[in-house]
């Protein structure tokens, strides 16, 4: 029975009915964590890179929450000094997916579906999953929190995505405008593409808890960013890697925080070639 926008965002904002085991990435040779449903197979999976400067452990709360509603996620730890490689870093959240693939995860009880893998960041990372996507036919979903460009250039390999695209940019952000990054990433995206700004919200909203880096970047976590975006990632992952559709109404309307800034469907894509 298909929600109302209302009832689907209550629902999503909330925990899933899963139980969430926590494992590490280092085990197979990368550094970082990982966040599984206690079992089952053929999961989704996703890798996350992180914002700049930002500890991986700032997202802990998305990790959770999206295992809790099936997804497995990975997180390399890498790349978190002021001199981070994009492409480096890039090509981390490439081998996170290789191992979700590739290794029997939560001690043997939880496999990945090869076919429903998707990348998503904050920042830097987001940009990062931008460049990782435009190269790895696997990927089948991306989304973006206040992406950042990078170089190689994000808003270059965004014409070549041509998976679903979600990009969420932050209302106030000082460190990556939307004009000039979120909404430019959405602008040149390949394929079906939904931009949002989440009213209120600045750079560091998205992550979690205190952090040095709060001294040399503008903003810090809020609480009622984290509930806007966990509950659309949440909605827009079901419905491209499970074809969950219970939730459409929430994804295709405004939201009291999230308001629909740009959009383009899969009649009115451009070619990514």
């Amino acid at each position: 029975m298909a929600l109302t926008a209302k009832q689907a965002f209550t629902e999503l904002s909330r925990p899933g009915p899963e139980g969430v085991r926590r494992g590490d990435l280092a085990l197979v040779g990368l550094p970082g964590s990982l966040y599984t449903p206690r079992a089952g197979r053929g999961r989704p999976a996703l890798a996350f890179g992180h914002g700049w400067l930002q500890p991986a452990k700032r997202y802990t709360g998305l990790y959770r929450h999206l295992a809790s509603w099936g997804f497995v996620v990975a997180a390399p730890t890498t790349h978190t000094g002021p001199l981070a490689s994009p492409r480096l870093f890039a090509a981390d959240l490439g081998t996170a997916l290789d191992v979700c693939a590739g290794v029997r995860l939560g001690e043997g009880e939880v496999t990945v579906d090869r076919e429903r893998l998707a990348l998503g960041g904050h920042s830097i990372g987001g940009g990062c999953a931008v460049l990782t996507a435009s190269q790895d036919e696997r990927v089948r979903a991306v989304f973006t929190l206040a992406a950042s460009e990078t170089r190689p250039s994000a808003l270059d390999a965004a014409r070549h995505c041509a998976m679903p695209g979600l990009h969420l940019a932050a209302e106030e952000d000082l460190i990556a405008p939307p004009v000039g990054h979120s909404e430019a990433i959405a602008q040149n995206w390949a394929g079906p593409v939904q931009y949002r700004t989440v009213s209120g919200a600045n750079h560091l909203g998205f992550t979690e808890g205190r952090h040095w880096s709060e001294l040399l970047l503008h903003g810090k976590g809020a609480a009622r960013t984290h509930v806007v975006a966990r509950a659309l990632i949440t909605a827009f992952l079901l419905r491209v890697l499970t074809d969950e559709r219970r939730y459409d109404a929430l994804l295709d309307n405004d939201t009291k925080r999230a308001a629909i800034e740009y959009r383009r469907g899969p009649n009115q894509v451009r070619s990514h070639l």
